[in-house]
């Protein structure tokens, strides 16, 4: 399938910018041809008529949307393998996945970082008069941008939470936090989503709990996660790559939040460190397609690569 055929299913949108560069070589003698960067993985159309792609994940690394010219080796492997984990987690509590069970050729050196996917398009719909896409957010506990809101009396979710709850309080039921999914992600009232899609916030509501309980009986404390929903060539709703991972979750050691020291296990550490670094006003500069040239210590890629691989270790159990 080329990417005419793609765009022309209404699954790929043609002002997404696509690339005519030449993909790895073992790939493209098998038919996959590059269509398509990302900032951490790209996109290979599949040979054969049917609608999917093959996504590869590199070790190219990006915090708060910025591109770096920063690589770890190991993390694309890494990601990808968690990833797999929480797709068949997904797959096994009954929610469908982008992610096929069908696999390239495991002889290939670039297997393990490869997802076969179905092809799908991101879920939108119209809330207060325009269309919106959606990245739904559940927390188990108040931190982050919600405690920030909360301290300076805002309510972004329609919530309506007590002003003075702690940071790290733990809710008895996990909280709903949707937001558009956009150049800026805009928060979004609560209850108009889960009126729009009631089953879809319902079956993943469900699921951050039972995954939740799984994580801490294997010594992780689950912070929070991010899920995408899409819409395959179906029109079934799905989870996207990223399901229940350290790209898309925060994660700590159940040892480590016990003690009171929440040390994030994924790419809060990498955020942290930008934070202090100001990248986000180094990379105000940046032209389209441009990285931010950036310099950072083994002591901060090791950590990221620790926790991934303590995240995985836990996980597989």
């Amino acid at each position: 399938m080329k990417i005419g055929d793609i765009v022309a299913l209404g699954l790929w949108p043609e002002s997404k910018k696509t690339t005519s560069q030449k993909g790895i070589s073992q790939l493209e003698e098998l038919g996959y041809n590059l269509f398509y960067i990302g900032k951490n993985a790209d996109l290979y159309t599949c040979p054969g008529d049917e609608p999917k792609v093959l996504l590869v994940r590199s070790d190219r690394c990006s915090v708060f949307d910025i591109p770096l010219n920063l690589e770890i080796e190991g993390k694309g492997i890494f990601q990808t393998t968690i990833s797999n984990s929480g797709a068949a987690f997904a797959k096994a509590a009954g929610i469908r996945t982008a992610i096929l069970s069908e696999t390239v050729d495991q002889a290939l050196s670039i297997a393990p970082r490869c997802q076969l996917m179905e092809l799908c398009k991101p879920l939108e719909t119209e809330i207060d008069g325009e269309i919106v896409q959606f990245e739904l957010i559940f927390r188990n506990y108040l931190t982050g941008s919600l405690y920030d809101a909360c301290q300076n009396g805002n309510d972004p979710y329609g919530l309506n939470l007590p002003a003075n709850l702690p940071q790290w309080h733990k809710f008895e039921t996990p909280l709903f936090t949707p937001t558009t999914k956009g150049l800026k992600d805009e928060p979004l009232n609560s209850a108009k989503v889960r009126e729009v899609f009631p089953e879809i916030v319902s079956s993943l509501e469900k699921l951050f709990k039972d995954f939740t309980t799984f994580a801490e009986s294997n010594g992780i404390i689950v912070v929070d996660t991010k899920l995408e929903i899409f819409v395959n060539s179906k029109g079934e709703w799905v989870l996207g790559d990223e399901v229940l991972t350290p790209e898309s979750s925060r994660f700590i050691s159940k040892e480590d939040f016990d003690a009171g020291n929440y040390i994030s296990m994924d790419k809060q550490i990498l955020r942290d460190f930008g934070k202090a670094q100001n990248w986000k006003e180094k990379a105000k500069d940046l032209k389209p397609g441009q990285k931010l040239d950036v310099d950072v210590p083994d002591s901060i890629k090791n950590g990221i690569l620790n926790g991934y691989s303590t995240i995985l270790k836990r996980l597989s159990k």
